[in-house]
């Protein structure tokens, strides 16, 4: 049951940086390659992500 949870909670966390890496205003290439590093590698993928990656650009 813990398990199946942490396994929700890391992919919920995976779909929204997708979104925000979608959302933001860099290169396609670089969304490209942050999204590949949150796919391959969820947890550590997210913590980099979450300090180092790209903001959501202003509309």
């Amino acid at each position: 049951m813990m398990q199946s949870l942490g396994g929700l909670i890391v992919f919920g966390l995976a779909i929204w940086a997708i979104v925000s890496i979608i959302n933001s205003s860099v290169e396609t290439g670089t969304k490209v390659l942050w999204i590949l590093l949150v796919l391959f590698l969820p947890i550590i993928g997210f913590i980099i992500w979450f300090f180092a990656g790209p903001r959501p650009g202003k509309a």
